[in-house]
Order: structure tokens, then C-alpha cells, then sequence
């Protein structure tokens, strides 16, 4: 026992640096090429791939930069020109620190400790110095080891410099404009008191600040190509960037706004969004803030040449004195290292961003190169983002969710609500019909809004227009003038119950209103239960576990548990003429039979006028979802292959609907007129 235990300290210490550095450069491998996969997909593979390799990169850097730091406290042995070389290793350590272009942030929360990094930077650049001098004199490798430190540190600063970039502080007061105290009113009415008391006759006329464009509400379809959608979702993305914090836009922003969506098909719109949200996340999450500026391209020429350099006064340095694996780790580290920034280079140059600057220099024949580049690799009709939304089910899970031991067990652990919203969420995805549906609901608000308070209107709906538009605000008012999260869950069982009843007793197929109405029903309540923090204030949390422990106990009174149609069948055959409350109180907050009594009341309808009615209120549903949840979440949520409510709410803001556009006149000119 004591033999092996030995072998295996021997191991460990002869192989414990050379282990940590091929991992550390391992993990970077995995985060610069799935770095940027993440906003396009939704796969929790992926997600827990990224935040492990995120995670233990610093982890793993760190402790071999200690392991190296120990070396160097140890006392002198025979293999002190071989030290000299694990010396050199320091600064690519540094340089792994630095990280990848493609991430520089796993979640909004890395950016506000960007003062945390740039402390570890100084910290960790200061040992790695002290590791390196540790070999001098004697070393030969001085020049290359020079070159790698001048890399490392660029990189490392630039990650740094991104975090504090992309920090919400920094990213706010970036955006802000300078100070406007407006015209002078004090001046202007000294004026004005000053000629009224020499008894001259003044009035005060004034003109409203000129609009930059006419207010247009042309609808007609345009199709554009695809370089016009890149240039003007690049333009956009600098107008409405200032929405994820909470900074407000002007009727001019709307106009111009409005102008280019109205005339749009309900696809290009979306498209547009996509490229915008796309440029915003590369803001959030990677370099983009530093690398696709005017020093970002010089930056990596410096660490670009600087590695190849490094590489090739080691390949004609001598190597005597120096072990053979660590000579090859060493050349595997510089191989690396340049590969690895051969790929930034590529991404900087193939880039959206790098088109549109050469093409508002007008290098057209360098950015058609580049954007046939870009197509190549990603088409047009490739979506930005994942093109999912999460559905989550509640007569579903009332189904499945059978007390067990293990699940008794989970529940004293506290993890089974985290394992109920893991394994009863599905991913559908985002059909074009949706969409083009979605598109439809929110231009007809456009067009009704006669003024902005018309607009502001609109976004405060949550089934009240649209009820009131089909003639059943009376009969089906009070189902959307509760608390929202009481509404969602009342029209997601009732859309349930209509969905199965009508399955069983018009067997025709699935009409497109039908579809709609389940996607949206079952997407918000995922919301409700799994993203609560993107919906408005409510006890939803509460409502749902009433309802879902009625349900279950209701289910429950047969032998045998039903499926979905059954339990469907079994909830529209209870007796519903008195309220439910009326006969169980307020405590339990369960609407369960609730439902029941507003699906019997869409049951009496025609299946198509039916279906229609819940269609248009799910999508104003979603409309007041995605107004009243705050940039930051949807902010937060583009890491993990974005949210359709970011979408719907970007399309509202472009169409003019919501309460960010404060400034409805500008500056007035007023102007003194004198009677003579």
C-alpha cells in the first residue's frame, strides 16, 4: 500500500504542471469554439459543456501558475535548465486567462465583477513575472518569453477591458446623452415681462420641433435584400440597444422605426431583430466592444505576430539540457496559442461587424468578399438564435408527477422543483406561421393607434382589446381583469380543455388558430414556472402549486389515473354554476375549476370564432409579457439561445407600442411677436 501511495505522489509530481497546462489549454479550445454556439441553441448539453469549461478555465490556469510559483521556492536540482523552460510557460497562462473572443462572460452577473478581474490580472501577471525571473540569468529563452508576456497581458486586459464594458453601469452611461437643460424659459419670460411692462402688446407663437420624416403608416410589402437587412438591423442596434437599460427613445426613433417594419414581411421583420439581438449579445458576452474598433484589428496583429515570433525563436533555439516531453508540450503550447488567434484573426475579418465597417467606407469589393464569406458559412435563412421556445404543461405534469421514494427524497433535498422544470420542459420550435401571426396582431395595434398615448395603451392590454375587437369583452372580461399570472393560468387550462375537446368531437385536423393558441399557452406557462422573474409581480408561484395539488387530488379519485383526454373529459363534466370561491374560500389560491367555468363559456362557441378569440388574446398576452419584464432578463436570457418574448418585445418597440418612447415633441420654438 505504502509502495503505491508512493508511485502515486511520484506521478503526480512529476506530471501535475505538465496536466494542468495541456488542460488549461484543452478548456480553451472548447470555449473559443462553443463560445458563440450558445446563442443559437438551447441544448442544456451545451450550456453545462460551456459553464464547466468557463468555470474551471481560470481554476486550472491559476493553480498551474501556483504549481509554477512553488517550483520556483524549491531548492536547486539538476534539472534547473529544464525548469528554465517550465518557466517559460508562464506566460501562456496569462494568455489562457485572457480567454477567447467568442466569450468573455458566462452571464450578465461576470460583467459587474469586472473590477474583481482586473484585480486577478494584476495579481496573476505579478506572479507569473516572478516565476520568469526566477530563471534568470541563465535562461535562453528571454526573447520568446518577452513575446508570449506581451500577448498574455493584451489578452488578459482585454477581457478585462470587455467586462467593464459591457458592465450595465458602463453600458448605461455609455449610451447616455450629454445633459439637455432644453431653451432658456427663464430668459424667454424675462423677455416677455420686460416688453409686457414697457406696454407692448406680445404674444407668445410656437412651433413645434420638426419631425425628421413624415409620420408614415404605408403598409404595402417591400422585399429587401439581405444586405440591406444586416445594414439596417446594424443601424437599429444602436438606436434600441438603449432598451436593455431601461434608457428611453423619441417619436423620431419611432418614425423611422415604423417606416422600415410597416413595410416589411412578417419573416424579414423577425430576421431584422435577429441580426439586431445578435449584435447585442456580442456587446454582453464577448470582445466585440474592444476587437471591432479602431484598435481592436491592431491588438491582434500585436498578438498575433508576437506568438508567431515566439514560436519561431523557440524552434531555433538549442534544446540541449531540456526534457523531450517538455519540449513537445512546449511546441504544442505555441501551436496552440497560434492556431487559436489565427481563429480570432478569422472571426474579426469574417465578421458582420468588419462587413458593415468596410462598407460605410465603401471598400465594396473588400466587404462583398466578406459578406460572401459570411453566407457561406452561415446562410441567410440560418436563424441567429435558437428558433425554440420552452412549453411547459400543467395538466401534463399533474399527470406524470406520481409521488415515489426518490422523489420524496428529492424533495427533502430540496432539488425537485429544479428536476420538475428540467424534465417536463420540451423545446417546439418558432414556425413561420407564428410568427407572421404574431407580426399580423401587433402592425393592426399600429394602425389603430391614433396618437402616442394610443401607443402606450397598447401595451398595458392583456386580452382587453382583443375581447372588446371580437364582441366578448362582457361574457369574457373577468378572465383578464385578474392578476396576470391568474390569467395565464386560467386561459392555459381552459386552452387545454378546448384543445382535447375539440380533438375528440371535431376530428378535422388542427386548425392554425389552434396551433397558435397551444404553442403561446404552454410557452407562458414555462414562464410562469420556470423564468417567473420575466413576468410581472404576482403570487403565480403560489397560484400554480394550488392549482397543480387540486388537480392532482382531483385525478386522483378514479382506480386508475387518466391520460390528457380523460382528465380533460373528467374536469368539463363538473358542475360549475357557483363560484368556486363561493363554496372553498380564498385560502387555497387553486383556480383550477375556475378555468373549467371559462372554457364551458368558449365551448359555446363555433370552433372557429372559438379558437380565433383565444388566439388574439394569447398573443396580447404575450405582448403585455414582454413590455413589462425588464431589459436586464432579457438581456440575461440571449446566452442561452434568446427568448421568443425578447423577440415580440423588440417588434413592439419597433412598431412604436410600449411606454419607452418619452420624448412625443422635442424642443418647442417659441418665438416673441410684437404688435406695433
Amino acid at each position: 500500500m505504502q509502495l503505491f501511495s508512493y508511485r502515486v505522489r511520484s506521478i503526480w509530481t512529476n506530471w501535475d504542471l505538465r496536466a494542468f497546462i495541456l488542460t488549461s489549454l484543452c478548456l480553451q479550445i472548447v470555449l473559443i469554439f462553443s463560445g458563440s454556439v450558445r446563442k443559437r441553441n438551447k441544448s442544456r448539453c451545451i450550456s453545462l459543456i460551456l459553464w464547466s469549461a468557463y468555470l474551471l478555465a481560470d481554476w486550472v490556469a491559476t493553480f498551474a501558475l501556483g504549481i509554477l510559483s512553488n517550483n520556483q521556492d524549491s531548492p536547486s536540482s539538476p534539472d534547473n535548465e529544464n525548469n528554465d523552460l517550465l518557466a517559460f510557460w508562464a506566460p501562456f497562462l496569462l494568455l489562457h486567462l485572457g480567454g477567447p473572443d467568442t466569450i468573455t462572460a458566462f452571464s450578465l452577473e461576470d460583467n459587474e465583477l469586472w473590477m474583481r478581474h482586473l484585480l486577478g490580472l494584476m495579481f496573476q501577471v505579478a506572479v507569473a513575472f516572478y516565476v520568469f525571473i526566477g530563471s534568470l540569468p541563465q535562461t535562453r529563452l528571454k526573447a520568446p518569453a518577452a513575446l508570449m508576456f506581451l500577448a498574455g497581458i493584451l489578452k488578459y486586459g482585454e477581457r478585462s477591458w470587455a467586462l467593464m464594458c459591457a458592465s450595465m453601469d458602463c453600458l448605461r452611461n455609455s449610451m447616455v446623452t450629454p445633459p439637455d437643460p432644453g431653451p432658456n424659459y427663464a430668459k424667454f419670460m424675462e423677455e416677455y415681462a420686460s416688453m409686457s411692462a414697457a406696454g407692448l402688446q406680445a404674444e407668445i407663437e410656437v412651433e413645434k420641433e420638426p419631425e425628421t420624416q413624415p409620420r408614415s403608416l404605408d403598409t404595402v410589402v417591400e422585399d429587401i435584400n439581405t444586405v440591406m437587412i444586416l445594414s439596417r438591423a446594424h443601424r437599429f442596434f444602436h438606436t434600441f440597444k438603449r432598451l436593455i437599460v431601461d434608457l428611453i427613445l423619441s417619436f423620431h426613433d419611432r418614425n423611422e422605426s415604423q417606416s422600415f417594419f410597416l413595410k416589411r414581411s412578417p419573416l424579414q421583420a423577425f430576421k431584422v431583430i435577429e441580426i439586431e439581438l445578435s449584435f447585442i449579445y456580442d456587446v454582453l458576452y464577448t470582445k466585440s466592444t474592444l476587437i471591432h474598433t479602431v484598435v481592436g484589428p491592431f491588438f491582434r496583429s500585436i498578438t498575433f505576430s508576437s506568438i508567431l515570433s515566439a514560436l519561431l525563436l523557440f524552434l531555433f533555439t538549442k534544446k540541449h539540457g531540456y526534457k523531450d516531453i517538455d519540449v513537445v508540450i512546449t511546441y504544442i503550447l505555441l501551436g496552440g496559442a497560434l492556431v487559436l488567434e489565427s481563429y480570432s484573426v478569422g472571426l474579426l475579418v469574417f465578421s458582420d461587424w468588419a462587413f458593415i465597417k468596410l462598407k460605410d467606407l465603401k471598400q465594396y469589393r473588400l466587404s462583398n468578399m466578406i459578406f460572401a464569406s459570411i453566407s457561406f458559412f452561415r446562410p441567410a435563412n440560418k436563424p441567429r438564435w435558437s428558433n425554440s421556445m420552452a412549453c411547459y404543461n400543467l395538466i401534463r405534469f399533474c399527470l406524470k408527477d406520481q409521488p415515489s421514494t426518490i422523489k420524496r427524497i428529492m424533495a427533502l433535498l430540496t432539488v425537485k422543483e429544479a428536476w420538475d422544470r428540467f424534465f417536463h420542459t420540451i423545446y417546439c420550435p418558432v414556425h413561420d406561421e407564428l410568427k407572421e401571426f404574431i407580426f399580423k396582431e401587433i402592425k393592426n395595434k399600429t394602425s389603430s393607434a391614433e396618437d402616442s398615448k394610443g401607443y402606450k395603451r397598447f401595451s398595458t392590454c392583456r386580452g382587453e382589446w382583443a375581447l372588446q375587437r371580437k364582441g366578448y369583452r362582457k361574457e369574457l372580461g373577468w378572465s383578464v381583469e385578474v392578476e396576470f399570472d391568474e390569467s395565464i393560468l386560467l386561459w392555459h387550462i381552459a386552452t387545454d380543455l378546448c384543445y382535447y375537446f375539440d380533438g375528440i368531437n371535431h376530428p378535422k385536423g388542427i386548425l392554425s388558430d389552434q396551433k397558435i393558441s397551444k404553442a403561446i399557452s404552454d410557452y407562458m406557462l414555462y414562464l410562469l414556472v420556470v423564468r417567473p422573474f420575466m413576468l410581472s409581480a404576482g403570487i403565480g408561484q403560489i397560484r400554480y402549486g394550488d392549482t397543480c395539488a387540486e388537480a392532482k387530488k382531483f385525478f386522483q379519485r378514479g382506480d386508475a389515473m387518466p391520460d390528457a383526454t380523460q382528465a380533460c373529459e373528467m374536469l368539463l363534466s363538473v358542475e360549475t354554476k357557483v363560484p368556486p370561491i363561493q363554496v372553498k374560500g380564498d385560502r387555497s389560491k387553486s383556480i383550477l375549476f375556475d378555468a373549467c367555468m371559462l372554457a364551458k363559456h368558449l365551448l359555446e362557441l363555433k370552433v372557429e370564432k372559438r379558437w380565433k378569440i383565444m388566439s388574439v388574446v394569447w398573443v396580447e398576452m404575450l405582448c403585455y409579457a414582454a413590455s413589462h419584464c425588464r431589459g436586464y432578463y432579457h438581456a440575461k436570457q440571449l446566452s442561452t439561445g434568446g427568448e421568443l418574448l425578447t423577440l415580440v418585445w423588440f417588434l413592439m418597440a419597433h412598431l412604436g407600442i410600449g411606454d419607452q418612447y418619452r420624448i412625443e415633441e422635442g424642443h418647442a420654438r417659441a418665438k416673441l411677436i410684437v404688435e406695433k
